[in-house]
């Protein structure tokens, strides 16, 4: 059993690593790039990166990293196919690792596992770590104010924990009360509040940054779905074939 949920998540951490990179290309990459153009020179991308730090954000975050300024500040991968490996490697690793929280969880609940039931709980996983945390932390392009990194991550990590015990107390609760409380931990980290940055300016346009919270949950809606779709497919198919 073992083998058969290192070679599913491996698998599909190629499925995801592949499309993502793909989807990537074309949807956040060139919104990068563009914000770039508005800095007038380097800066400190590790303040600056998207500030959904889920699986998905961390692909992205990889294709902020990637830009070599020049400035000699600190090595990062040459723009061009150098960049583009950079990022899908980091795509596999992000991939691999959703695919296999996926698959423990629907193990450990014990109940059938397939790509129909794999795409709900990535779709799941999506809501819990992505969607809802943008509520309070969207993403947000290279350039753009942002509170302490530290408060950030707790915020986010604390979002992401209670947001995932709501879903599965209201998804699988069988008294009222128990759905109830799921819906208390899904409102709770919004009515704390995420922390704000020290100011909303930006150098560049704002309707740039809509886009790219947009492509970025789009990113990582597909990176979910297909982690868990492609995951549960190969589970299935490698235990009847063992």
């Amino acid at each position: 059993m073992f083998r058969t949920i290192l070679f599913s998540a491996f698998g599909a951490g190629l499925a995801v690593c592949l499309l993502v990179t793909l989807v990537q290309t074309v949807t956040t990459e060139p919104l990068i790039l563009h914000a770039e153009e508005f800095e007038g020179g380097g800066h400190d991308h590790a303040a600056a990166a998207p500030h959904d730090h889920d699986a998905a954000a961390a692909a992205t975050d990889a294709s902020v990293v990637a830009h070599d300024h020049g400035d000699g500040s600190e090595w990062a991968p040459a723009d061009g196919a150098q960049r583009i490996a950079f990022t899908a490697l980091a795509n596999l690793v992000v991939g691999i690792g959703a695919s296999l929280i996926l698959l423990a969880l629907m193990v450990l609940r014990g109940a059938g596992i397939d790509a129909r039931r794999g795409v709900l709980w990535g779709g799941a996983a999506f809501v819990a770590v992505a969607l809802l945390p943008a509520l309070g932390l969207p993403p947000e392009l290279p350039g753009t104010p942002a509170a302490d990194l530290l408060d950030r991550q707790l915020w986010w990590l604390g979002t992401a924990l209670a947001s995932g015990a709501g879903i599965a107390l209201i998804a699988f609760g069988g008294h009222w009360a128990v759905k109830v409380a799921g819906l208390v931990l899904l409102v709770a980290p919004h009515a704390i509040g995420a922390p704000q940055p020290p100011s909303h300016d930006v150098a560049y346009p704002g309707a740039l940054a809509g886009e790219f919270v947009i492509a970025s949950l789009v990113v990582s809606g597909v990176l979910w779905t297909l982690a868990g779709a492609s995951v549960g497919w190969l589970y299935q198919r490698l235990s009847r074939t063992t």
